[in-house]
């Protein structure tokens, strides 16, 4: 799971807070996150991988111009999968060599490797979570700026400086000072260690407060334009931007489910931090609340890889399409980013792709910015009708 608990556990002169939980029923813990970890990452990569019948993965056909949020939902699936990686090998290694952690203390300070391998696998895990969440963030301005100023595929190369940049920068500076001035002797006391815990939940927190007022306004601008188009609400329409709604919503609920636990868990950790004695009697349901907790987020924080292809994709199926030329064809549409559509996988939808892109483009060039609200609603259009015609769960083009 992610963390910075556990981060704080590599320094030999951990707290008593971090103490008590990393160290309760340890084994039992790193059974449940590696299970939980090998599932969800089995899983999301069986549901990003192409299918021979209906289903697609996002980013697998041509998509017009304005779309780029389909490659953001991709991009957060690989860190959530790199994640989960993290977390297996972590927990493989602990249970397999369960004395690793009786060497990290301020007696056996000679052996550096356990600690090196702590903070090298912590980093690891808190740098795609980071990036995930952050990632997803980018998703709900992208979703937004499409329907507003049709934002193309060319602000995604923005969104990788800005995601990769603040991740690595927080995750480094956070680490940084969490260690100083050594990982064998690190500075004690509850304000050294807060920007640590900032630079973590900084963008998950971003993500819980700010995606859903992104969400919200795009929502409504959605709404608007297709009344605007026709002057209309029809039922199509309606049934379009409830879908785009329920999508928007089980984002949301993933990550709630996810990481609320982690904000819960933090938060009691820190109150019994400041307590002079966290085994007095009268902090037992709190110390309880506290393991509960723990144990739930071992479990959940790595189940999110698979439940954000859920909620991107709804269920793919197990029919997998390893052919070779189908590869070739995922590889080609992944290189050529900013390129126009050249490739399709489906012969009546990319047919009908090409030909929409072409259109837009043409569009565009006649009528200049004021096409780009027919432009995203035509992508959101185009992509739902695809997604109810081809047996395919109720994936948009770009969305």
């Amino acid at each position: 799971m992610a963390s910075p608990r556990l981060e704080t556990f590599c320094c030999p002169n951990r707290d008593a807070a971090t103490e008590f939980v990393v160290t309760f029923q340890p084994v039992l813990f790193g059974a449940l996150s590696l299970g939980s970890a090998a599932l969800s990452l089995l899983f999301a990569i069986l549901q990003i991988l192409p299918k021979r019948k209906g289903y697609r993965r996002l980013g697998q056909y041509p998509l017009p111009r304005p779309a780029s949020s389909s490659r953001i939902l991709f991009i957060i699936s690989i860190c959530d999968i790199l994640g989960c990686t993290g977390v297996i090998v972590r927990s493989s290694v602990w249970l397999g060599l369960p004395n690793i952690i009786d060497h990290i203390s301020v007696v056996n300070n000679t052996d550096v490797w356990p600690e090196v391998f702590c903070v090298g696998s912590a980093m690891w895990i808190q740098l795609f979570f980071s990036a995930s969440f952050w990632w997803t963030f980018c998703y709900a301005v992208d979703v937004f700026l499409v329907v507003k100023t049709s934002a193309g595929i060319s602000t995604i190369i923005l969104y990788h400086m800005i995601t990769w940049g603040l991740a690595v920068l927080l995750c480094v500076e956070g680490v940084a000072m969490l260690y100083y001035p050594s990982i064998s002797d690190c500075e004690q006391g509850l304000q050294h260690a807060i920007p640590h815990y900032v630079t973590t939940y900084a963008p998950m927190l971003l993500v819980l407060l700010a995606n859903p007022v992104f969400f919200n306004r795009t929502i409504s601008t959605v709404t608007s334009l297709l009344k605007g188009r026709q002057g209309i609400y029809t039922e199509n329409e309606r049934r379009l931007a409830n879908e785009i709604k329920i999508r928007f919503f089980k984002i949301m609920l993933v990550f709630f489910i996810c990481w609320i636990p982690n904000i819960i868990n933090e938060s009691l950790l820190f109150y019994l931090e400041m307590q002079t004695d966290i085994n007095d009697n009268s902090f037992r349901n709190i110390r309880n609340t506290a393991l509960i907790t723990w144990f739930i987020m071992g479990i959940l924080n790595p189940m999110q890889a698979f439940l954000n292809t859920l909620a991107f994709h709804g269920w793919t199926g197990f029919d997998v399409d390893f052919s070779l030329q189908q590869r070739r064809e995922l590889v080609w549409d992944s290189v050529s980013t900013s390129a126009p559509n050249t490739t399709s996988h489906n012969p009546v939808a990319g047919t009908t792709l090409l030909y929409q892109s072409h259109v837009q483009e043409a569009q565009k060039n006649m009528m200049g910015n004021g096409q780009h609200h027919s432009d995203a609603i035509s992508v959101l259009s185009e992509g739902n009708r695809h997604s109810n015609g081809g047996n395919s769960s109720p994936v948009y083009q770009g969305w």
